[in-house]
């Protein structure tokens, strides 16, 4: 691991996320990697009152 690299805190590290019915996906945050740059840029998601995301 580089040092511009940081454990993913979505996935804790591991690049899989589970839903309710214990299913596991990759994780949207890191990409599967574990990990996410300490300089990457995230982007801006347009949220309603109650944070949740305007299609």
């Amino acid at each position: 691991m580089g040092s511009q690299e940081h454990a993913c805190k979505a996935c804790d590290g591991t690049g899989l996320l589970m839903d309710d019915e214990q299913w596991q996906y990759t994780c949207t945050v890191c990409h599967g990697d574990g990990f996410v740059a300490a300089v990457e840029k995230t982007e801006k998601l347009q949220v309603d009152e109650n944070h949740r995301v305007i299609d």
